[in-house]
């Protein structure tokens, strides 16, 4: 028995030490530092660096490190996928908030330009747009009751299957 776990104990030692010099090449290199680049340069199994904490925080500390003095620290091409992918986000979004606020602005505008004329809206168009306003309300109600209905008759049908199933295979 002592054998067996004094040949585990080596095993780990020799893992330990491929991670640590794994985390100076890397270190040494500038590249990013993530577990799964340092597990796949020292050549052991993600899950080995996450039973021993002690190397973890090392992987982590050296991740969040500031580049010594004089080099530009670098900069992962996940980390420029993700600032690229958010400023992408922000336009669409700025775009779509650009686009409302024109339309709020025309119907503004073309609400002043009607009522100067000393045409302005009948009381019947205002009335009807309210009306407008009320159905659209009550029918995306109505939509989403039908929506919750039609969850709870999938999932009525999906018991209905499992016990029919059930049924079957008793017999």
């Amino acid at each position: 028995m002592t054998g067996m776990t004094d040949g585990r104990r080596a095993d780990s030692a020799r893992r330990r030490e491929r991670v640590l010099k794994a985390l100076d090449v890397l270190l040494r290199s500038d590249q990013d530092i993530t577990v799964s680049g340092l597990a796949r340069a020292a050549r052991v199994d993600r899950t080995y660096l996450y039973r021993h904490r002690d190397l973890l925080e090392r992987v982590h500390a050296a991740a969040a490190a500031p580049p010594e003095e004089g080099r530009i620290a670098a900069v992962s091409r996940a980390s420029l996928r993700a600032d690229l992918t958010n400023a992408l986000e922000r336009n669409r979004r700025l775009t779509v908030r650009v686009r409302q606020l024109e339309k709020r602005l025309s119907e503004s505008l073309g609400e002043t330009a009607w009522q100067e004329s000393g045409l302005g809206a009948s009381a019947d168009i205002d009335q009807l747009q309210r009306r407008i306003t009320l159905l659209e309300q009550h029918l995306a109600d109505i939509k989403g009751e039908l929506d919750e209905r039609t969850e709870e008759l999938d999932a009525a049908r999906a018991a209905n299957r499992e016990l029919t199933r059930a049924l079957n295979q008793a017999r």
